[in-house]
Order: structure tokens, then sequence, then C-alpha cells
């Protein structure tokens, strides 16, 4: 099953609000107060103590996640697609942010494709913690035309010149934020066909234009901690560009709030608290 189908049929589906969870928020009182204070500093270094890319799914609901929270005193942010299959209307957004605001965590949206704006009201837009995208739906990526899901096994690569090509145009169509963004999820993730390649094909340009348009646009930079992107020397150009970072597990699962990764590489690269984004909503 790959990831859009999975996500099809595990995410968190707007179904009038409420009705989408099996367990309603005031059932469960104990869990609606945060013990993971967004400034908190981890025991490695001094950056912050939160996964800002988790999903709900029908194995790992909200009250889950909240409960991992103060089990790992971690503070979380919870993302909902803007897809088909996710948030598609003002409707949708709005049972989302309302039953995500009874929770102590913060609440993101992660569109898939780009023109996701069009069809939802900005003003409810801006009531979320941060907007989040990954580029790894890439449009007529390769010879024949097809549209590139990076993270599948099954993605046709005919010429990695051709898929990279295509490739920073879309990224770079995303950072030229003409549609509201923060974070930069997943960043420099190569299909598996040329993965094998990642240093040749990330040149020094094509990594500098990606961090310039990061810096420019004021848009973070998330350290994904499942495929474990980027890589050292990116961030460290990054980190001396000014840009902002924020960790990722990207997980929906019994693996949400693993970060080895990321404190891993957060440590060799020096980064300390102010090189983070920060949502400005306190957590109650």
């Amino acid at each position: 099953m790959n990831r859009k189908d999975f996500l099809r049929t595990s995410s968190f589906l707007i179904l009038g609000g409420a009705a989408a969870l099996k367990v309603s928020a005031k059932d469960t009182p104990s869990l609606h107060h945060s013990t993971a204070p967004l400034a908190k500093e981890s025991k490695e270094g001094q950056y912050p103590m939160y996964d800002l890319h988790v999903h709900t799914s029908q194995s790992q609901s909200i009250e889950d996640i909240v409960r991992k929270s103060r089990e790992m005193g971690l503070s979380f942010g919870v993302m909902q697609n803007v897809a088909p299959w996710g948030i598609k209307t003002n409707e949708d957004l709005q049972a989302y942010l309302d039953e995500m605001s009874k929770y102590p965590v913060y609440i993101g949206l992660q569109p898939m494709s780009l023109g996701w704006s069009k069809n939802l009201s900005p003003e409810l837009i801006a009531k979320a913690d941060y907007v989040a995208m990954d580029p790894q739906v890439v449009p007529k990526a390769n010879g024949y035309g097809e549209q590139i899901e990076v993270y599948t096994y099954a993605s046709y690569i005919d010429s990695a010149e051709t898929f990279m090509q295509a490739n920073m145009d879309y990224y770079m169509k995303i950072l030229s934020k003409e549609e509201p963004i923060d974070i930069f999820a997943c960043p420099l993730l190569l299909p598996n066909a040329i993965e094998r390649e990642y240093h040749t094909l990330w040149t020094k340009e094509r990594q500098e234009m990606i961090i310039e348009a990061c810096r420019k646009n004021v848009i973070a930079i998330e350290i994904n901690d499942l495929m474990h992107v980027p890589h050292k020397e990116f961030i460290l150009k990054a980190k001396k560009a000014g840009v902002k970072f924020t960790f990722g597990s990207d997980t929906r699962n019994q693996q949400t709030g693993r970060l080895i990764y990321c404190h891993t590489i957060a440590k060799e690269c020096g980064l300390e608290m102010k090189d983070f984004f920060i949502p400005k909503r306190k957590l109650g």
C-alpha cells in the first residue's frame, strides 16, 4: 500500500468534527493539560523538545498523541492533509480546527499539491499554527510526463536530470510563498531509483537555491526523522544563512515521537533554541 492509499484509509478524516473521533475531548479531561512546554530544552542540547509532524490514524488517536506528550515530555504538532482524502472545504477545515483546539497540541496543515488554498478561507487557514508542505508529489517529472510520488518504490525515473529539473521547479513554486507555508517538510528526499546519487544530484547550486528561497520567504526547514533528511552540510549552510528549523517524525503510529536522527544531527550541527521555528500560540 502506498502512502496516498494509506492516508486515505487511516488518516484522521474530517467527518463533521467530533464524529471522527471515538472518544470526545470532554471524556478525557486528564489529557488536556500539557506537561511538555514548548520552550523545554532537551537533555542532549539547547533545542526544543517538540515533534511538529504527527498524524492521527486508525492506530493512533488524538488521545494517544496527548498521552505520549505527557509521558515523553514532548510537545506535538498534529497535521491534517489538505487533499481529496482530508480537508477539502471550509467546513472541513473549521471542523478540524474546532476539534483539535480541545487538545494541548499545535494545529498544522499539510497541503499535498499546489493550488490547495484556492477553495479555503485565508482567515481559517491563518487559525492553524503553521502550514507545512513537502515536495513529494512532483508533476511531469519524467520523460513520459508522469507524476512522480517520491516516497514510493514504483516511481519510474528514466533520467535523473529530467527528474531533478522538474523537482527543482516544483521546489521553487512551493517556496515562492504564493500560497501560505511556514515549514518546508521532508526536503531533499529522492526517489528510490536515484537515491544512491544523492550527493551528486544535490549540487551546491541547487542547495543554495533552496536555502535562499527559504531565507528570503521566511520558511523553516524540517529535519525529518523518518527519512533522515536533510544532511549535515545542508543544515550547516542553512543555519549560516539564518534559516530556522523544525523537528518532525512524520509518523502516525507507535513511531511517533522518535527523534533520534533529529537530535543527533542537531547536536552535530550545533543548533540552539534560536535556530528553531516556534509556533506563536502557547499550549494550554
